[in-house]
């Protein structure tokens, strides 16, 4: 490595543990906190306490015990964030069984090749739609036994089944398992290519569960912590922060439905959350369109521009100057306080992960107060490997290291990580794992730097760099995480390869497309059509070098390809999608 930094642990983590017992500590430290809530039948926030948690993932446990579940056995779960995926999650793992996540967009074919790799030999699906995608595809799958409705009472169903069984028997089970188990197979393609199998230990979810919460205490440990989650428990750093809301004190919030999310921020009060920078972006141009034009517009581009100059002048590390801090503290009042309402009113933090976040986006929710901290991390790695700390964030980084993470750059620009929450390796693919993880070092097929302080940053992909015809090497992601900050833009995806320019083929969004055109007096279109020879739609650009709030403000992509000089590039953050 040209280039390294390690972050150190400040307390140790015995990494001999397995993912029940950090479910135990949580219920010893504070058995009658709700640690686990959720939207009921009726649409109201019901809870569960910590006890009351534990014993229904081992109320569940016994019932799989019962059912024949072995340690090694695979059972699989599809369905979407809900608290019966959390609970059969952990008690699937408890009795040294392997749980293998399925996201329900999942197809047929997908499911099918899932469970023969793994050798699923349960499966829980959410409804009887995904539980008829299972059975579409169940003859070709000869491990297969039982399939369980969550929706049709799989969970009464399964508890029933564990009353044969004692709680001796479980506890057997249990202290079996070890950190050096396997816990888990997670199917990722990454950004190409086939689906691999990440098979995931409990030592590495013990280390980088505790490592999370010791380095981040504030988000973690403070008094009456609030998490509301919502991406899919499919994704492993969903997985990661249901551990990580057990470790540390915090009441872990499940809903589902994006339809809703407003409404559940409102009601459920989180103190920080998890998203995609794409919720932040539909966030910022919802606040923007609502604003619209005339008076009203005017002052939103203005504290717009204020909370951003905010920003930087806060991250410069010098005084803030006595006028811009004034007209910061009135435009808190008259528009940033509205928008930090819709999160609920109570949130200080917001982790960003996934994608590319960024940095007018970033900027201007930091102006508003509140501070999207970036990660990074991948399936390999049990989700985060680094994020930005509370105190001295950086934006336009992913932030330092976990504690106990070692992140270093190699002799081609690679990231790459070091940690004991590196996966053991790909099932059933021992080439790639040599390929992917050499003398202990998972290499991340990332483009990064690390500055002086051990803040790191993600420049590109090794394998998505665009050479155009003058020999430039543009990386793509740069352009991208800018232009889809526009209110319009569905997708973007940057070519040019070998080119004289790099050139955009953008997808618009038809429902955002209209919102906006309504906030601007236009009138409606009936298809992406008719909005690509809208005039309003339609306008060359060029991506924005000095002011990138700019970006956001006007939605002047067309559906079309554009082409861009590559003397207009500017830096912006990738990360990776987990």
């Amino acid at each position: 490595m040209i280039k390294e930094y390690t972050r150190p642990l400040e307390q140790g983590i015995d990494s001999d543990k397995n993912i029940f017992s950090v479910l135990e500590e949580r219920v010893e430290r504070t058995p009658d906190d709700n640690l686990v809530e959720y939207k009921n039948a009726q649409g109201e926030w019901a809870a569960f306490t910590a006890a009351e948690f534990k014993n229904k993932v081992v109320a569940l446990a016994k019932g799989l015990i019962a059912r024949g579940v072995m340690p090694g056995d695979s059972v699989s779960i599809i369905a979407h964030t809900c608290w019966q995926w959390t609970a059969l999650d952990v008690a699937i793992m408890s009795i040294g069984a392997l749980t293998v996540p399925v996201y329900e967009t999942n197809s047929p074919a997908q499911v099918k090749m899932i469970f023969n790799d793994a050798n699923v030999k349960m499966a829980f699906a959410e409804d009887d739609f995904q539980r008829d995608k299972i059975e579409s595809v169940r003859d070709q799958c000869p491990d297969l036994g039982d399939v369980y409705v969550i929706g049709l009472g799989a969970i009464d169903t399964i508890i029933e089944y564990g009353r044969a069984v004692s709680d001796a028997e479980f506890l057997e089970r249990e202290q079996t398992v070890k950190g050096s188990d396997l816990a888990t197979i997670v199917y990722t393609s990454g950004s190409t290519g086939t689906p691999k199998g990440v098979e995931l230990t409990h030592a590495n979810f013990v280390f980088i569960t505790y490592s999370g919460v010791n380095s981040m205490p504030d988000i973690a440990m403070k008094p009456n912590r609030r998490l509301l989650l919502f991406l899919p428990l499919a994704h492993v750093f969903a997985r990661y922060m249901q551990f990580f809301c057990f470790a540390g004190n915090v009441s872990l919030g499940l809903s589902s439905n994006l339809k809703t999310i407003l409404a559940d921020f409102k009601a459920f009060k989180p103190t920080f959350i998890l998203a995609v920078p794409r919720i932040f972006e539909k966030i910022y141009n919802a606040a923007s369109q609502k604003a619209g034009a005339g008076f009203k517009g005017r002052v939103f581009a203005d504290a717009t521009q204020t909370a951003y100059d905010w920003s930087h002048a806060q991250q410069s590390g010098g005084s803030i100057p006595l006028a811009l801090n004034a007209k910061h503290a009135l435009y808190n009042k008259l528009v940033y306080s509205s928008i930090m309402e819709v999160f609920g009113g109570h949130v200080e933090y917001a982790v960003s992960g996934g994608a590319p976040l960024d940095s007018s986006i970033a900027h201007f929710f930091n102006g508003v107060g509140l501070p999207l901290l970036e990660g990074y991390g991948m399936t390999e790695t049990c989700a985060p490997s680094s994020v930005n700390p509370t105190e001295g964030y950086k934006i336009g980084t992913i932030g330092l290291p976990l504690q106990g993470v070692t992140m270093g750059v190699d002799e081609e620009g690679e990231l790459c990580i070091k940690s004991p929450a590196v996966c053991a390796g790909y099932h059933n693919n021992p080439d790639v794992t040599k390929q992917q993880i050499v003398d202990g070092w998972l290499h991340t097929g990332d483009l990064g730097s690390i500055d002086d302080d051990g803040f790191v940053s993600i420049v590109g992909r090794k394998k998505d760099l665009i050479i155009t015809a003058g020999g430039k090497n543009v990386s793509p992601c740069e352009m991208e995480a800018s232009i889809m900050t526009s209110p319009v833009v569905s997708q973007c995806v940057m070519i040019g390869d070998r080119k004289p320019f790099i050139a955009a083929i953008i997808s618009l969004d038809l429902a955002e497309t209209n919102l906006w055109l309504e906030s601007k007096g236009a009138e409606q279109v009936a298809d992406l059509d008719e909005a690509r020879r809208t005039p309003l739609c339609v306008r060359k650009w060029s991506v924005p070098s000095t002011k990138p709030m700019s970006s956001p403000h006007v939605p002047n992509q067309s559906a079309s390809s554009k082409s861009f000089p590559t003397s207009s590039l500017r830096r912006t953050v990738w990360s990776r999608r987990a």
